[in-house]
């Protein structure tokens, strides 16, 4: 009981914060203050801007319609029905909090800041529990299947770069474009931060004369493996043993430490890892973003 609550009731619970905490973020800092929204929220900023009986929340549910029913065709159940609750739940905080409170207009970069963070994250979220918010953030998510080698940022990105264009157009004002643009940037790199950034890793490569030294330190005092590659000096041409090891961030003084400390003389490069997948790591599921 308590494993299936925590399989299906804890990523709903944070759907509904995350969908909140999106639906706060646009009536807060892109509503009031004009800012060109992308996806099939900017459009339902266009229909409400012509027609102001029409709430935004329910315009976007209409909308998403069509795209649901293409969904439902390509994207498995669960995608499917996490993303209708959270586009129905996200949209209908965006009418709520548009009847509870209306939030006054801000300075206009202060706005495309804290909006494109806000939004970012909250997508982020909701990404990582396997679901959408609907519009865009689903045709981005149907992209992905075959474009799997893009980030999910840069994808909605590109989507909603037109709709923000014609978001300006209906305001007649470019810089709610020339805003919308940077908070949509901001946006997909915080998304992307919460969805490949959140667990960093690094890669070492070490090349020293004391590498079983190394080796043993590494394994037994730092709890990491390693691979040992065989490697030739380029102007020496004397055989050399080559330490290849995947760690956490916070590992890294440590690991730094440990190697100077067995030889001064170590060459040693640290790089950016992405998607570490093993033992220590995480794992790889089917519909991993």
């Amino acid at each position: 009981m308590k494993q299936t609550c925590k399989k299906y009731l804890l990523p709903y619970l944070w759907i509904t914060l995350a969908s909140a905490v999106y639906a706060f973020g646009f009536n807060w800092c892109y509503e009031p203050n004009h800012i060109g929204f992308g996806g099939i929220t900017g459009v339902a900023q266009i229909i409400n801007h012509f027609l102001p009986w029409a709430p935004i929340g329910t315009v976007v549910i209409i909308l998403n319609v069509p795209l649901f029913l293409l969904g439902w065709k390509l994207i498995g159940g669960h995608l499917l029905v996490s993303s209708l609750y959270s586009m129905f739940i996200s949209s209908a905080f965006i009418d709520l909090f548009h009847l509870l409170w209306t939030f006054e207009p801000m300075e206009s970069f202060l706005a495309c800041i804290f909006g494109g963070v806000l939004m970012g994250a909250s997508l982020g979220v909701v990404f990582l529990q396997g679901a959408t918010t609907g519009g865009t953030d689903l045709i981005a998510r149907l992209l992905k299947l075959k474009l799997a080698w893009l980030p999910m940022g840069k994808l909605l990105l590109a989507v909603d770069l037109l709709v923000i264009l014609a978001v300006a157009a209906a305001f007649r004002n470019i810089y709610s474009a020339l805003y919308g643009v940077v908070a949509l940037y901001l946006s997909s790199f915080v998304m992307d931060q919460v969805l490949y950034g959140m667990n960093n890793s690094k890669v070492a490569y070490i090349i020293s004369d004391e590498h079983e030294k190394i080796a043993h330190a590494i394994i037994h005092d730092i709890d990491r493996g390693l691979t040992i590659l065989h490697g030739e000096g380029g102007w020496s041409g004397a055989e050399k043993k080559v330490l290849m090891v995947a760690f956490k961030q916070k590992q890294i003084v440590i690991l730094k430490q440990t190697v100077k400390q067995l030889d001064p003389n170590a060459f040693l490069i640290v790089c950016d890892a992405h998607d570490v997948l093993g033992d220590g790591f995480r794992t790889y599921s089917q519909n991993d973003l």
